[in-house]
């Protein structure tokens, strides 16, 4: 075989998992994009304007209050008539956002048809301007319609090309999760069955031990872990040093030697 073809091989083999899941899941965000329902945004917008002039500040703090406002039920309660929506429902509908520089409310609504969302979020505009204007003489501020929602001609969600990138990343993210976890479980080389066990090298006992074991058996175990005495012949007595003479009754050598003369 040759080298470009082994590589080829080995690239198969290392990294299939991530070739395999990154179309699976660009695949299955594509089939979510396609049976999801559409849902559509519009917003509106709503000027927060003062009374006094030179009181801009006054006007950008109130608009950050009311944009607050915006979701609560006693601001609702007018446009859930007008939408024939719950409050619950009319809430998770709507919502407000302000900046931190400019007087201005935008009142955002969602809905499964373009002309629906517009409609809600007009609805919470004028509900909104109603309820702040009630108070305009404590406040020093007046609420007026900037602009009106208009009906958007494509829903925000589901979007294709972001789930499908969306599909495909986590796919990306498995893929490499699974070669990861192939490389390590590959890199574990595997026990021989058939190997000997090692054992560990039997350590000599210390004669330290083997005297405290003596000791433990008591006169038996003395006993037996004493050396066997040599046997001593007749006629020697045990306290005889090994130069001084034979057995006891031998005659000296000069005696031996004088009746051996006589003979």
């Amino acid at each position: 075989m040759t080298t470009p073809r082994r590589s080829a091989r080995r690239l198969v083999r290392r990294w299939w998992p991530v070739a395999l899941a990154v179309p699976l899941g660009a695949a299955a965000g594509a089939g979510y994009a396609v049976v999801s329902h559409p849902s559509y945004s519009a917003s509106a917008y709503v000027l927060v304007v003062p009374q006094n002039a030179g009181e801009a500040a006054t006007a950008t703090n109130f608009a950050q209050a009311y944009g607050r406002l915006a979701g609560q039920p006693q601001v609702l309660a007018a446009a859930a008539a007008e939408t024939g929506h719950t409050l619950n429902e009319l809430g998770n509908l709507v919502h407000g956002t302000t900046s931190p520089d400019a007087p201005m409310i935008e009142i955002t609504g969602t809905g499964t048809r373009a002309q629906e969302a517009a409609r809600t979020a007009d609805a919470v505009a004028r509900s909104l301007v109603s309820f702040a204007n009630t108070s305009s003489r404590d406040t020093g501020v007046r609420l007026v319609t900037l602009a009106p929602a208009a009906a958007p001609d494509k829903p925000t969600t589901p979007s294709g090309s972001l789930d499908v990138a969306v599909g495909g990343a986590a796919g990306l993210l498995l893929g490499a999760l699974v070669m990861m976890t192939r490389r390590r479980a590959d890199g574990e080389a595997p026990a021989d069955p058939g190997a000997p066990e090692a054992t560990a090298p039997s350590t000599p006992r210390p004669r330290t031990e083997e005297a405290s074991a003596l000791t433990a058996a008591g006169p038996a175990g003395k006993a037996a872990g004493k050396p066997a005495e040599k046997p001593v012949r007749a006629g020697k007595t045990a306290d005889q040093p090994a130069g001084a003479a034979g057995a006891v009754g031998e005659p000296p050598a000069k005696e031996k030697a004088a009746t051996g003369s006589a003979r």
